[in-house]
């Protein structure tokens, strides 16, 4: 039997009882310890995707980072300092809901919030429940992705920044990399097609419980002044899981531009590709638009794309010259 000690201070778990002999015995594992200082076993069934997301050490990791980064509550107004004393009731409930596929997730809250151009951005803040379980679910996402994701994809990554994007377009343009093709994405995170983004998924990540639990927050629907309204696509910004989902459909792209040869940086939903002539601009921006648009179902947003040449250009907030 492993066991991973841990001692706390307050509870979040709950405890095995008649555990046996058979089960001491490697049959199952069994963890000890959830959050910040107590003593709690777990038993956790076979080693796969779900049970990596519900050890008490990802969990941990989840609910420190929840707390740690605030926020406001969802449409049932619970706060981060609530949490702990929510989970010390409701943790074994909550897990067996989840394992079992009852779970059901909370409708976001909708916020706008305003954008440079005057323009709103609009965000879905899920209750600060979901955001723990989202954040669960993010982590062990990203331990299965980071390894394949581009040398070149600089957004929501550890230990990448747009100060290393901005390097690695300079370096492109250092080697004669001297036009490009700014891409823009229309509405990318609202826009988002939920079947071929779950179908992306599940090329990667074979426990259909994950899959399916995914795609229920990507179906939880939004409160906008107290009305429900039904998300039929999109990653709303706002919830942990909306960083690690864009990167893995816009993974896609990122193949697609490495297969075809071009150099490329991509932050988020920002995309921009080198290129050495400008006549070369018209078609490569062509023919990326109808990848974009045909195989992941995105929108190109055809009068923001811009080509040129790189000297004016204007890239996550920096001019090049």
């Amino acid at each position: 039997m492993q066991v991973e000690m841990q001692k706390t201070k307050e509870n979040i778990g709950w405890r095995q009882k008649g555990r046996t002999e058979s089960e001491s015995n490697g049959v199952v594992q069994t963890y000890m310890g959830i959050v910040d200082d107590n003593l709690v076993e777990v038993q956790l069934g076979k080693d796969d995707l779900l049970e990596r997301i519900l050890c008490p050490d990802n969990l941990r990791k989840a609910y420190k980072q929840v707390v740690g980064n605030k926020g406001a509550g969802g449409v049932d107004k619970m706060g981060t300092s609530e949490l702990l004393p929510y989970l010390n009731l409701h943790l074994s409930e909550l897990i067996e809901k989840i394992k079992s596929g009852k779970y059901k997730p909370t409708a976001v809250r909708r916020v706008e919030i305003p954008k440079d151009n005057g323009k709103k951005r609009q965000l879905g803040i899920p209750t600060v429940v979901d955001r723990f379980i989202q954040q669960a679910i993010s982590q062990v996402l990203m331990e299965e992705y980071e390894p394949l994701f581009s040398p070149n994809s600089f957004g929501f990554r550890p230990n990448r920044s747009a100060q290393d994007a901005i390097q690695r377009v300079q370096q492109y343009a250092e080697e004669g990399y001297r036009y490009c093709v700014d891409l823009d994405l229309e509405r990318f995170f609202d826009t988002v097609n939920h079947s071929k983004l779950i179908q992306v998924l599940s090329e990667r990540i074979k426990d259909g419980r994950v899959v399916s639990l995914v795609h229920k927050y990507l179906n939880a629907g939004v409160m906008v002044i107290h009305k429900y309204e039904e998300t039929t696509e999109g990653v709303p910004q706002g919830g942990p899981l909306s960083p690690i989902l864009s990167n893995v459909i816009l993974n896609e792209l990122d193949k697609e531009l490495e297969r075809r040869g071009h150099s490329f940086v991509r932050y988020a939903d920002d995309c921009i590709v080198l290129v050495k002539s400008l006549r070369a601009t018209e078609r490569v921006r062509d023919s990326i638009a109808n990848y974009v648009e045909k195989k992941l179902f995105l929108k190109v947003n055809k009068e923001k794309t811009v080509i040129g040449t790189l000297a004016g250009k204007k890239f996550l907030g920096y001019s090049f010259y």
